[in-house]
């Protein structure tokens, strides 16, 4: 079991950072990706993380703009997120999964969300 907890969200203009706490006996089985899910769009990969080994990828939707990155000491993901557009706003997700995907049916456990919204 591994639980998930976004915070960090807000009404914002240049960029913010989330952070993503995990817990759970069996975290280090995980890794974690970012997802969002903007109304009347369905969720979509945002970038994924290796728990253990310094490996990770992004959707080119983000690429170069957001950056994800982990504090295993802190057992916590953050969500580094710049250059935003309109087109960013959404709940925001972070959700552990075994091995890379990028399928959201992929991953086991979710956080509960947290909402960003870019104003212009």
């Amino acid at each position: 079991q591994v639980q998930l907890v976004e915070s960090g969200g807000g009404l914002v203009q240049a960029g913010v950072r989330l952070s993503c706490a995990v817990s759970g006996r069996t975290i280090s089985e995980y890794n974690i990706g970012w997802f969002r899910h903007a109304p009347g769009k369905e969720r979509e990969f945002v970038n994924w993380i290796n728990w253990n080994v310094d490996s990770t990828y992004y959707a080119d939707s983000v690429k170069g703009r957001f950056t994800i990155s982990r504090d295993n000491a802190k057992n916590t993901v953050y969500l580094q997120m710049s250059s935003l557009k309109p087109e960013d706003t959404g709940v925001y997700y972070c959700a552990a999964v075994k091995g890379f995907h990028i399928s959201a049916r992929a991953y086991d456990y979710w956080g509960q969300g947290t909402q960003v919204t870019v104003s212009s």
